[in-house]
């Protein structure tokens, strides 16, 4: 059996790597050789990486070691070992996008986003896995295959999507953060169903170009982190800001809507999410009702745009010839997408619009609403065997999360702390656009009073069985 290195970024986070590493007491190389012998100890079965770059990783490393020695400091994040969602392309690596159709050409060359992340001294270790064009939010994949969920060895649960891999990777530990993509909740649920932190930045914040487009009106870059304090410095980074500050606990101001949001949530997940808030108003922040009456407008709204989007990204010959190769789920949305109306889109879009201007004026005096993040844990993949079962646990998994999209809003998952022999969950904290860094001050605080989360124990995935579903 092989042995589990111990985690390089420890329990500290990437403040604490930046000291060591300067201080010469850690390596990029020896962060990296460890973050990759933990991939090969237990991805075999958890299923997060889609390619690692084993040579080309270390080779990098070897690099950065070698600039910080001759006195070169690019910043935060040197010599952290990071994992990109395969949605974005990565010069010498491939790019599928979760597909095994070729999209290359919609894809194009390595973009901004990860050229920043070079910049700034990032080694990567390869690619992780995702749902086919991003089109899903429960994790699963017959195409690429569908990671398992770090939290249950013996049984295979969601691992949420559709920045799945990403999710399960830092999770397990197997990289000091990953990069995702967010159209629908693909960052903030994964990091709900997997334990970490998960930011949803307000599209546009940070540029796509290098990315598979599933809607480009709607598509975001995200973070996949250990914390919110890790995601302060990932966003400083990626933005060329200052790294913010918690906020006041006591100056908080919280929204907890009133209607949809904390409808249809599990007996668990409601009640963790209510002992969150009564934490938060016992250290001082003030929580008011607000009330959110276009939430429900994303439930006729995404099965229509997400699937005529990605029609359009395809080109109408590609998809109808594709149909064949594609997850059955992702193809029967595709054949959706082909038969809408302009006028049925048009209109879907000038309801949004309004919809976006009426609710600015909801965060007035609020630095932003709180909810739970996704409607219960992780279930069972085996429970969407079931259609009529699996199609309320699919279009549940986003009910949350959508809404914010949908909204034009930014949006993060701070996870629970999870209880012994549990499954963790979230609080999703959502911010007007443009807000992005008060978001950030805002999830600080609420870490400050909640604690911050404890990664899955993943020395049982070192036994050998099955591969992952």
């Amino acid at each position: 059996m092989a042995e589990l290195e111990q985690d390089p970024l420890g329990t500290e986070g990437l403040s604490d790597f930046a000291r060591r590493f300067r201080s010469g007491e850690l390596t990029s190389e020896a962060a990296t050789r460890a973050y990759l012998s933990r991939i090969d100890a237990v991805d075999h079965r958890l299923g997060a990486f889609e390619y690692v770059a084993h040579d080309t990783a270390i080779a990098t490393a070897r690099a950065i070691d070698a600039l910080r020695k001759a006195g070169t400091d690019l910043g935060p994040l040197m010599g952290v070992p990071i994992a990109i969602k395969d949605l974005l392309a990565v010069d010498g690596m491939p790019t599928r996008a979760g597909t095994d159709l070729d999209v290359s050409d919609l894809i194009g060359n390595e973009g901004s986003v990860v050229a920043t992340l070079r910049r700034a001294g990032c080694v990567i270790l390869g690619k992780t896995k995702m749902v086919e064009f991003a089109l899903g939010a429960t994790g699963i994949s017959s195409t690429r295959g569908t990671p398992m969920n770090p939290w249950d060895s013996a049984e295979a649960r969601l691992p949420g999507g559709s920045s799945s891999g990403s999710g399960v990777a830092v999770a397990a530990g197997l990289c000091a953060f990953a990069l995702g993509s967010d159209t629908g909740g693909s960052v903030r649920v994964p990091a709900a169903l997997n334990g970490v932190f998960g930011m949803k930045t307000t599209t546009g914040v940070l540029p796509t170009d290098g990315a598979f487009p599933l809607a480009r009106h709607l598509d975001s870059i995200g973070y996949l982190t250990r914390s919110a304090k890790d995601a302060a410095i990932v966003h400083s980074v990626m933005t060329g800001t200052p790294i913010v500050s918690p906020a006041s606990v006591a100056s908080l101001r919280l929204g907890r809507p009133t209607s949809y949001f904390f409808e249809m949530i599990s007996d668990e997940v409601l009640a963790r999410t209510e002992a969150a808030i009564a934490a938060l108003t016992k250290a001082g922040a003030r929580v008011a009702d607000v009330d959110v009456p276009e939430a429900p407008e994303r439930e006729a709204y995404f099965p229509v745009v997400l699937p005529v989007s990605l029609v359009a990204e395809l080109g109408r010959a590609r998809a109808e010839a594709g149909l064949g190769q594609m997850d059955p789920v992702v193809a029967q949305r595709v054949v959706s997408g082909l038969e809408v109306k302009a006028v049925e889109l048009l209109q879907l879009e000038a309801k949004r619009t309004a919809s976006r201007q009426a609710v600015l004026r909801r965060f007035d005096g609020c630095d932003g609403w709180v909810t739970p993040t996704t409607m219960g844990t992780a279930a069972r993949v085996r429970d969407l065997e079931d259609p009529q079962a699996g199609l309320v646990l699919a279009l549940g998994v986003t009910r949350n999360t959508q809404p914010g999209n949908y909204l034009d809003l930014c949006g993060a998952n701070l996870p629970l702390p999870t209880p012994r022999g549990g499954l963790p969950a979230g609080i999703q904290l959502m911010g007007p656009p443009g807000s992005d860094r008060k978001l950030l001050k805002t999830a600080l605080a609420c870490e400050e009073v909640l604690g911050l989360p404890v990664l899955a124990d993943v020395s049982a995935f070192l036994k050998e069985s099955a591969p992952p579903c």
